[in-house]
Parts: structure tokens; C-alpha cells; sequence
């Protein structure tokens, strides 16, 4: 399968490579966009105010099973919403043992292209 098959974007955080702007092709370039549309807060962007994750508007809420059952929630709408190159298979969240205010996202999709499977784990800060 070709990398420009599974897309070819700027690498995130934008950054110099021999000159040039370095590229995250194929399934980096999805791993990326998983991370864009989970750091992205729903309004954020002028332009496509709707694009984005709403676990944002759970920063200061409660650390409880109710909190992280929402924010499994808003991770499994947002990329099957805005990541179509993948189908998302599992969202668990549980709390950071070390740091109390922090959720660890561990979410588990298959690149439907290429019918491989990834797991990402995206750190989300409560209060």
C-alpha cells in the first residue's frame, strides 16, 4: 500500500526537516491526525468551529466513572466523525496512578486500508 494512499500531511508539531517542512506519511499521518482531533477543542478552530473533541469541556469535572464513561464517549464520536481511514475497536479510560488528575485515553483502531491494527494512549488532564 502506498503512502499517499493513507495520506501524506505536515508532521505535528510542525517542524524543519533538511531545509524543508518534515512529513508524517501513511499510518504516522493517521496516528497524528488521532492526536490533532483529540488536542483540538470543539470551537477552537475559526474556521471549522464543529472539528475537534468535546472531552475539553470536561477539564474541570469530577474524577468519577461517570466522567470517564463521557470521555470514552466524546474520543469514539470524535474520530469516527473525523479520522474515516479508521474504525475505532476499543476506548478505555482509566486514572494515571502516579498523577491522580490525569486520564490515560488508551484507544485501539484498525487502519481500514490496511486492516492494521494500532493502539494509542492520549494523557487527558481533569482540574
Amino acid at each position: 500500500m502506498s503512502a499517499s494512499f493513507l495520506g501524506v500531511g505536515w508532521k505535528f508539531p510542525v517542524a524543519p526537516d533538511d531545509g524543508q517542512i518534515a512529513l508524517a506519511a501513511a499510518e504516522e499521518s493517521i496516528r497524528e491526525s488521532i492526536w490533532i482531533i483529540l488536542a483540538t477543542a470543539r470551537g477552537e478552530r475559526r474556521m471549522r468551529p464543529d472539528f475537534g473533541c468535546g472531552i475539553h469541556d470536561l477539564v474541570f469535572a469530577v474524577h468519577s466513572g461517570e466522567t470517564a464513561g463521557r470521555v470514552a464517549a466524546e474520543v469514539r464520536q470524535a474520530l469516527i466523525l473525523w479520522e474515516p481511514r479508521i474504525d475505532v475497536t476499543q476506548v478505555a479510560v482509566r486514572q494515571d496512578e502516579s498523577e491522580p488528575t490525569r486520564l490515560l485515553i488508551q484507544i485501539e483502531y484498525r487502519v481500514r486500508a490496511t486492516n492494521n491494527r494500532f493502539n494509542l494512549v492520549y494523557p487527558f488532564y481533569l482540574e
